[in-house]
C-alpha cells in the first residue's frame, strides 16, 4: 500500500481547503432551499439534495490521492475549514465530517484500495449514502418519517451523492489528467 508523502499532505489540504470554501458558501442556499421546501411538507428534502456537495471532499480526495485514510483526510479537513469560516452548524460540522468521510473511505477500503474506476466511485457513494443516512436517522430523527418518505430521503441523497461525489469527482480528475496536474498513475 502507498505511504503518506509531504506532497500528498499538501494536496489533501489544498482540496479540503478548497471544498470546505464550498461547503461554507453552500450554508445560505441550504436555508433558502429548506424554506422554498417548508410549504410542502418537504424542508427535511434540502439536506438529502445537498448532502452529495457536502460530502465531496471525501471521494475526491480519496480518488486523486490513492492512499488509505485520504478520503477521510479530506472530509475532516473541508469540515475544519468550513468551521473556521463561520459555517452555521459551528463545531458540529467536525462529527459530520468524520461521519461523512469514513462513509467514503469504506467504498474505497472494500476494493482494497487497489481499483480507482467507476465502480469505485458508486461504492463510495453507497458507503457514503449508508454511512451518513444512518446517522441521520438518530441525529436528525430520520426515524420518526413514514417509510415511504424516509425512503425518498434516502434516493434523494444517494443521487445527490452519486453526482457529486461520483460524477463530479470523476470528471474533476479527468480534467486534472488532461492538464497534467496528477501523475502519470491517476491520468490512467
Amino acid at each position: 500500500m502507498k505511504q503518506w508523502h509531504v506532497r500528498d499532505i499538501i494536496l489533501v489540504t489544498i482540496l479540503a481547503i478548497f471544498m470546505g470554501v464550498i461547503f461554507w458558501v453552500t450554508g445560505p442556499v441550504y436555508t433558502v432551499l429548506a424554506a422554498a421546501l417548508t410549504p410542502f411538507g418537504l424542508q427535511p428534502m434540502a439536506n438529502d439534495m445537498l448532502l452529495g456537495l457536502w460530502c465531496m471532499a471525501g471521494p475526491l480526495a480519496g480518488f486523486i490521492i490513492r492512499i488509505a485514510g485520504a478520503a477521510t483526510l479530506g472530509e475532516l479537513l473541508g469540515s475544519i475549514v468550513e468551521m473556521f469560516l463561520g459555517g452555521m452548524w459551528g463545531a458540529s460540522t467536525l462529527i459530520s465530517g468524520i461521519v461523512q468521510g469514513v462513509g467514503a473511505e469504506l467504498g474505497f477500503a472494500f476494493t482494497g484500495y487497489k481499483r480507482y474506476n467507476w465502480m469505485t466511485l458508486v461504492l463510495s457513494a453507497l458507503t457514503t449514502t449508508l454511512v451518513t443516512f444512518g446517522w441521520d436517522f438518530f441525529r436528525s430523527g430520520y426515524n420518526k418519517y413514514q417509510f415511504g418518505f424516509m425512503m425518498l430521503l434516502l434516493l434523494t441523497r444517494f443521487v445527490s451523492v452519486f453526482i457529486f461525489g461520483g460524477v463530479l469527482t470523476k470528471l474533476i480528475t479527468n480534467l486534472l489528467g488532461r492538464a497534467h496536474v496528477l501523475s502519470p498513475r491517476i491520468r490512467a
